[in-house]
This record gives C-alpha cells, structure tokens and sequence, in this order.
C-alpha cells in the first residue's frame, strides 16, 4: 500500500544509532509512514544487522546502498527519493532521534510552495551515552531529559537549545507569540512535496564532501522556483545525538555552491535525471 509520506534517514555505519531512531518512530503519533534508509555504503555487518531487524517494526523499511566511495550523502539520497513512495518526504540524519510528535507535527505544518524547516535540540556527551533504546520507548526524551539538560546548560554552559523542547501547537498562540519566518534549510530536520523535489532534479550529486551546500544548494534551486524554507519554531523537533564535529570546510563545495547560484540553476543537470 502506498504510504501518505515517506522519511528517509541518511545513513552510515551506526547501527546502535539507529535502532534509537526507530525506537522513536514506534511511538510517534502519526503512524502511516515508511521508512527509506539512505545507506551511503555501510559495512556487509551492518547491512546484514538492518536486514535481520527491520522485519520487527509496524513501519515498512527499504533499505537504499550503494558502494562506500567516500562522502556521497547526496547521491544516495537522490536514491532514496526515488525508491519513495510518499507524496511527502521527511529528511533526517542518521544522529537524530525524533520527538513523538514529530512525523504529525511535519505533516500538520505541510503546504504549497513551502518547505518545513525544523528544529533541533543538541543532546550532550554524558546524556548520549546513557541513552538506550528503552528510555525512547519510555518517553525519556519526551519530559525527563528535559532535567539532565537544564542542569548542563545552566551550570557548566552547554550550548544544547533546550528551549526547542518547549511545544506551541496552538494556532492562536502562534499567531500571536510566533512568526513562522522563512528561514534556511535544516538538512537534519526538514520535509518538502516530492513532486518539488522533482520539478528541481534533486539533490545535486558533484556535492562530496559534508558541509557548504549539500544541502543549502537544494534549498537555493527549490527557492528560485518559489518553494521556501519556513522555520517551525517550537515545532517538529528532535534530538540530535552528540558526536565529535567534523570539517565542513571545503572548497570545492563553496566553489560549485557560488557558481549554481551565480547561473541561477534551478533544475541540476546532475540529480536524479542525468543529462545524455
């Protein structure tokens, strides 16, 4: 049966990650959704281990690989939304767990033109490491982690945007104390029309290296045929797990990114469809 929407989890290696994920997929609110695992080539041990557990959740799981060559997120996500069957696409990283709301509150927030920027509130090292599949289906993330959080942001200065915890659905409130802005992309966090996608061709594949327009890029094509990124504010939030920050910082990226937007490329030539 085809699904009303698809979430596609970018993906490598971290098994134990992702099975938290799911975890947090078990108790959303909304629950007619598939999964699309975006696998940008994971070892033979970990594939098997997705293939051995994915049978053992209410959600349907396609598992997308491809050969490990290095950074290629965009090219295996282009994949994913081909092996979709959503008409709506939610787009997580593989570190990020979501908040029971979350697949309902992307759906809620859904509209023409517009793509649902979300949140994100940063988990710390010690909080991460005692995290366990069985505190998520608890509820942990949903009111208690709240404490642990408070007590590391407040008195040894962790940067974790706890505030994003806080969840406004009224709609008058939100008229009244919120502005739902246009804002930049969120590649961890963020849902869009799958037929947007298309009119676009994707994500653009020359991008192989993390950081400067992997996913801004996207953004910027989509934003030139009149779809924007819209922030959701005290919305559509997760939790992203703590890792050690890698190097964003990368030429070649900033190079393609700047020229893209220079010729004001909407449809790329190098996405999903590929130029003869």
């Amino acid at each position: 049966m085809t699904q009303p929407l698809s979430l596609i989890i970018s993906f490598y290696n971290k098994i134990e990650l992702l099975k938290l994920i799911f975890a947090a997929l078990e108790i959303q609110t909304f629950r007619e959704f598939e999964v699309i695992i975006a696998d940008d080539g994971s070892t033979p041990d970990v594939v098997d281990e997705i293939s051995r557990i994915k049978s053992n959740y209410f959600f349907p799981i396609k598992h997308v690989w491809h050969e490990d060559k290095g950074w290629q997120k965009d090219i295996i996500l282009n994949r994913a939304i081909v092996a979709s069957e959503g008409e709506y696409l939610i787009f997580i990283d593989g570190d990020c767990i979501p908040e029971r709301h979350f697949i309902q509150e992307h759906i809620e927030s859904r509209a023409d033109n517009q793509i649902v920027s979300g949140r994100r509130v940063m988990l710390t090292e010690k909080i991460s490491k005692k995290l366990t599949v069985q505190k998520v289906q608890d509820g942990y993330l949903n009111f208690v982690v709240g404490f642990p959080l408070f007590f590391e942001t407040v008195f040894e200065g962790k940067r974790t945007f706890m505030e994003n915890m806080i969840r406004i659905r009224n709609k008058f409130l939100r008229r009244l104390f919120l502005k739902d802005r246009r804002r930049y992309l969120l590649g961890c966090n963020f849902s869009v029309w799958r037929l947007d996608l298309l009119k676009v061709n994707g994500f653009d594949e020359r991008f192989v290296y993390p950081g400067t327009g992997e996913d801004t890029d996207l953004e910027g094509r989509l934003s030139r045929i009149g779809v924007h990124p819209v922030s959701k504010k005290h919305l559509v939030t997760l939790f992203h797990f703590y890792h050690v920050q890698f190097d964003t910082n990368h030429e070649p990226n900033k190079k393609l990114f700047n020229e893209n937007n220079l010729n004001k490329i909407t449809f790329t030539p190098f996405g999903i469809e590929k130029a003869n």
